[in-house]
């Protein structure tokens, strides 16, 4: 217990999935926490549970997108809790659609969450980091190293916020290393985006899809994750910076 205490994180998409797991598991080892979603009852639950728990937490609507919204949540994690130590780029979208059927409108949307989000919450994390440094981390998919069919904008995507994370790292890391800048690649973890893509858990049929692609012969849980992002988030990671953190049951050493 402990590996992040007296250190201020900040979640986005945290009502969900991923972020919800990332949120509990830096609350737990003992981290202030800044839930952000655009659904807001399910990024309340979250802050809530934290609450329910004995930590500390709030939640914000955010669309990280949105540039006045990053401003917003910043201002407010610091005006709360006075810094900012971990931030978990972790909101993100996905659809299934060829090149060819994909639409300019469906493209952008997508590019706005998984990159401009990613973009503006590293550029606006840095800004209050200077001074005392932290752990900017990531979650990239490995649909950000390897190429699949009926993805290509959310493969475009990754793989953007994949090469974005090196180069952030490497800008900051003419400081000394104080902030650092690493991405996290989850292969099929059973999340609502996962049951998007091969159906509901439980279902064979789903099931059956999920453990095929990985040679381990099964989808990883939210918290598989929860414990890299844990890891890059404490000082266990201090030397670790434009990293990329695979998780994936063996599925990119097919």
């Amino acid at each position: 217990m402990g590996r992040v205490s007296g250190k201020v994180a900040l979640v986005t998409g945290a009502g969900l999935g991923l972020g919800r797991a990332a949120a509990l598991m830096l609350a737990r080892e003992g981290a202030r926490v800044v839930a952000t979603d655009v659904n807001a009852d399910a990024g309340r639950e979250t802050a809530e549970k934290i609450i329910g728990e004995g930590a500390e937490a709030m939640f914000m609507r955010q669309d990280v997108s949105s540039e006045a919204d990053w401003k917003d949540v910043i201002a407010a994690t610091l005006r709360r809790f006075g810094k900012l130590d971990i931030l978990v780029n972790n909101a993100g979208v996905l659809f299934t659609a060829s090149v060819e059927e994909t639409s300019l409108e469906q493209w952008r949307r997508l590019m706005s969450v998984n990159c401009d989000g990613v973009f503006l919450g590293t550029k606006h994390a840095i800004a209050v980091m200077k001074n005392s440094g932290g752990s900017i981390i990531n979650i990239s998919s490995v649909a950000g190293l390897v190429g699949l069919p009926n993805l290509g904008a959310y493969n475009a995507s990754k793989g953007a916020v994949r090469l974005f994370t090196k180069a952030a790292a490497l800008e900051c890391a003419k400081d000394g290393g104080r902030i650092r800048v690493n991405s996290i690649h989850p292969g099929g973890i059973w999340t609502p985006m996962l049951e998007q893509f091969v159906g509901k858990r439980g279902e064979t049929d789903a099931e059956t899809a999920a453990a095929a692609m990985h040679p381990v012969g099964h989808a990883g849980e939210p918290n598989d994750i929860a414990f890299g992002v844990l890891y890059l988030a404490s000082d266990e990671s201090k030397f670790v910076t434009g990293a990329e953190l695979v998780i994936d049951g063996g599925y990119t050493a097919q």
